[in-house]
């Protein structure tokens, strides 16, 4: 039987409290004694740290004794515990097991120790009439009392059953006692959850035999926007049953496509036509070698017909789509589970070195809230951290992190760090091999779960023994190398997230809901919004553009195209990920590819040849939310790692090229797959832009020596650098910035004033930084294909403090090539523009010419400068 929770050893002797130690069991602890007038200073001092730690330790005692009088004043005044109940009270939790009782008599109680096992901040009973009166005439065999706003809350017969209930509903009824108890992780919230129950249940009982109303949820997610959620279809009359509408596919994309592909083959015949005329005209054979180059043309210059006839669509087109369901897309609610017993989900998060207070913590009481919500409607969820990092902190850090993980019941998996006796941390980018490592660790205590023997009289506590049993085996046969504690048992589905993410309250049964209404999707990949944390010009400014880029893939996958998965805020089915596993040389099974940068892509495209679909959850709105890039270093790192992945997937190393040909297993795959036509040419005309990006550095350049000195020379093939960057001025500054305005107005989500400003601010930023790419990204596509290493660290997740004197050192360390050459550059232009030492033949003055490579050179030269907050900073 999977409890749903984690699994904790206690021993029973706990160290007691130092200012207990002179106390009877359960009594006050007597207040310091007031140090003497008449001490000597001697004595002042050399008792001065114990005196401060002692002072620290009643303060928190002071501190944990009003919170628990405060708790019980307020049941008391409530009428919900009884004056002569000895089992009736309230907790509050000092440290790990001990908790701080009210009245004192509950200390040695079987309601504090029922507490201890469930480990939660504050716990209290509720033993008003209304409770009282419900358990007592209630069924024995019911399971769960269900509210008439969809949600339940479990029941036990005894409190000594509690350490098996599912700690994330906050809340279960004690038969036998005829008590609610009530547990949260913050004492402020703990009385409203209890009062907010006791409600539901007074409706409840008022409420019987009427027609059921919709209520608020118990616990709500605030500022999502109304969905439309799916109404079923009749399909019977007399029994009202109904089945799901078929989800269609959407051709608005397939039209854009074409349209796209018309027009670049328009272009191609017009280059042709133009190159054949002029070897007809002066017999120069030797032009027509310039063909050769089409394809080329058509890689660079597709993606760039594709915003035209989309932003077009934008403006004009149909919208509606946004607002519907389709085979990849979902604009609205599905219709929700109904029953006993929903599927278990796992959320898994990968972490590093992050910060606990900063990062972590929000993100676990976040996904705390979102499982509490699933829980009360009828399902069970397990937190399983793959923690990379805790190996590597300090002694005080890495205590703190465990202490954290053991009091929210999150399981977590740790593996040696990189080097230790010889292991081995795969992958340039380290996301893949950690979470391969701790599936590992889950799937052998899994195996060894899978072959016990389980009688009729098998309970929840032989369940949790054989579970705890498993996970000591299991590490001990990787030598104790690898770190474990919780629950890590895989659940039928997967909500992958990042450390820094944030998830909406209520919706994990409408994620569940639409995986188990659509077996063929592998992968339902939630919309997300931007978190954001320092609020500086450049994170605005990604924000924006990251913004930007989720309302371009909500309208591309509307209609019709396939759905991204870009790594996290997405639900697995974790049978799907087990059906496109493999072994490699640590022979055991992996799911994400430690070969490949870009390991998402890599999983979308084994999901998809396997048969399985990758959707796109629209109707999550904004309540997902991710962290951006909080510096433009990290930004640049992104580009680079999706540059090299790019390039990994599609192209072997230059050596390979005779041996293997220049195209991957992967690329040829993704070439032969069943994807749509259309998406595969999407999927190219992205990658594309990476190419053409990188390539505009040295294409720039040498435009300007050959529209400087050979302008009159060039054929009518040739385009210039000044037609190619006016072009892309007026596409993407002009049109494509209209289009996204008004498709943002269209779908509500901006208003057109709003979007139109928002649009023109975030313009000169997104140039410098777009046009100071260039020769980064060029460098790590060069990288893969002469196999030089490169290696990207985690994106930093919260602000680290800085200025202008730490900032320059490390501009002047990263940055130190590309400014010396943009500089050059710039002097060179300077000097083949005015030095009068010049020929006038060699000069080169030509505003055509100048303009484009005076761009990227600018552009270069300010990406680390312009675009960094902290160079504003001089303090000392």
């Amino acid at each position: 039987m999977d409890t749903g929770s984690g699994v904790k050893s206690r021993s029973d002797g706990r160290p007691r409290h130092p200012l207990r130690s002179n106390s009877a069991p359960g009594s006050r602890p007597r207040p310091l004694q007031t140090l003497s007038k008449k001490a000597s200073s001697a004595s002042l001092m050399g008792t001065g740290a114990s005196a401060s730690q002692a002072n620290a330790g009643f303060a928190d005692e002071i501190k944990y004794e009003v919170m628990a009088s405060y708790l019980y004043q307020q049941q008391c005044g409530r009428s919900w515990a009884g004056k002569n109940a000895k089992h009736e009270g309230c907790v509050v939790r000092k440290t790990q097991g001990e908790y701080q009782a009210c009245p004192s008599s509950l200390t040695h109680s079987k309601f504090v120790t029922a507490v201890q096992s469930l480990n939660p901040q504050c716990a209290m009973t509720v033993g008003s009439r209304v409770i009282k009166a419900y358990l007592q005439l209630s069924p024995n065999n019911t399971n769960f009392v269900a509210f008439t706003n969809d949600q339940r809350i479990q029941m036990v017969s005894t409190m000594a059953e509690l350490r098996f209930c599912r700690p994330a509903q906050c809340a279960a009824f004690v038969v036998d006692d005829r008590l609610l108890v009530v547990w949260d992780d913050d004492v402020r919230h703990l009385v409203d959850r209890a009062a907010k129950i006791e409600q539901e249940l007074m409706d409840l009982v008022w409420d019987a035999g009427k027609e059921a109303e919709p209520k608020p949820k118990l616990f709500t997610s605030k500022g999502t926007r109304e969905i439309t959620r799916v109404k079923l279809i009749k399909t019977d009359e007399e029994t009202g049953k109904g089945a799901l509408p078929k989800r269609g596919i959407k051709y608005m994309n397939t039209i854009l496509v074409s349209m796209t592909l018309v027009a670049m083959q328009g272009s191609i015949c017009a280059a042709i036509r133009h190159i054949v005329m002029g070897t007809h005209l002066d017999s120069y054979w030797p032009r027509l070698g310039l063909m050769t180059l089409l394809p080329i043309q058509v890689i660079f210059t597709l993606f760039f017909g594709q915003v035209i006839f989309g932003s077009i669509a934008q403006i004009l087109g149909p919208i509606r789509q946004a607002h519907e369901n389709s085979k990849f897309y979902s604009g609205q609610l599905p219709v929700r589970l109904e029953g006993a017993k929903l599927p278990h989900l796992t959320i898994q998060c990968p972490v590093y070195k992050e910060g606990l207070e900063a990062v972590i913590a929000p993100t676990i009481r976040s996904l705390k809230e979102a499982i509490t919500v699933y829980e009360l409607q009828g399902g069970s969820v397990n937190l399983f951290i793959n923690d990379d990092g805790i190996q590597l902190l300090t002694k005080e850090e890495r205590e703190a992190r465990i202490r954290f993980y053991r009091d929210n019941n999150v399981g977590w998996v740790a593996r040696p760090p990189h080097g230790q006796n010889g292991f081995q941390r795969r992958g340039k980018f380290k996301k893949a091999s950690n979470m391969n490592y701790a599936l590992m660790i889950s799937n052998k205590v899994e195996d060894l779960l899978v072959r016990i023997k389980r009688g009729s009289h098998w309970t929840d506590e032989n369940e949790t023994e054989a579970y705890t049993k498993s996970l000591q085996q299991v590490l001990r046969e990787t030598g104790n190398v690898a770190w474990a504690e919780g629950f890590i048992r895989m659940g039928a589905y997967i909500l992958l997230v990042d450390s820094d993410t944030r998830v909406p309250a209520d919706c994990l049964l409408d994620a569940v809901s639409e995986m188990e209404q659509s077996p063929e999707v592998g992968i339902l990949q939630f919309s997300s919004a931007v978190m954001q944390v320092v609020h500086h010009f450049f994170e605005n400014g990604i924000t924006f553009f990251t913004d930007l880029i989720y309302s371009a893939i909500r309208y591309t996958v509307a209609n019709g195209d396939v759905a991204p998965f870009v790594g996290h805020n997405a639900i697995i089915r974790w049978s799907a990920l087990r059906q496109v596993s493999y072994m490699d040389a640590d022979r055991y099974e992996k799911f994400w590819s430690e070969s490949h940068v870009s390991e998402d892509f890599d999983m979308s495209l084994r999901l998809q040849n396997a048969g399985y679909t990758v959707r796109l959850a629209a109707w999550a709105g904004e309540g997902f939310k991710e962290g951006v890039s909080l510096t433009v270093y990290d930004e640049l790192a992104r580009w680079e790692k999706y540059a090299y992945g790019c390039n990994e997937l599609l192209f072997n190393p230059f050596r390979y090229w005779i041996s293997r040909g220049p195209l991957t297993p992967q690329c040829r795959g993704f070439l032969s797959s069943s994807i749509p036509v259309v998406s595969k040419i999407t999927i190219i005309s992205y990658i594309g832009t990476y190419y053409a990006i990188a390539s505009a550095w040295i294409l720039t350049l040498v435009n300007y020596f050959l529209k400087g000195w050979f302008s009159e020379d060039l054929d009518k093939f040739y385009l210039d650098s000044w037609q190619v960057w006016f072009s892309i001025v007026v596409i993407f500054n002009c049109l494509a910035s209209a289009g996204l305005a008004v498709m943002r107005y269209r779908v509500q989500e901006r208003s057109l004033t709003g979007a139109i400003i928002e649009n023109l601010q975030w313009t000169v930023m997104l140039a410098i930084f777009l046009g100071g790419l260039s020769i980064h990204l060029s460098v790590a596509l060069l990288s893969h294909g002469f196999e030089v290493d490169m290696a990207w660290g985690a994106t930093a997740k919260e602000a680290e403090a800085s200025n202008f004197f730490v900032e320059m050192p490390k501009i002047l360390k990263k940055f130190k090539y590309t400014m010396m050459f943009s500089f050059t550059l710039l002097v060179l232009m300077v000097v083949l523009g005015v030095a009068p030492f010049v020929p006038e033949g060699w000069r080169i003055t030509d505003f055509v010419a100048i303009l484009p490579l005076a761009t990227v050179a600018v552009s270069h030269f300010l990406l680390p400068l312009a675009l960094n907050p902290d160079l504003m900073k001089l303090s000392f």
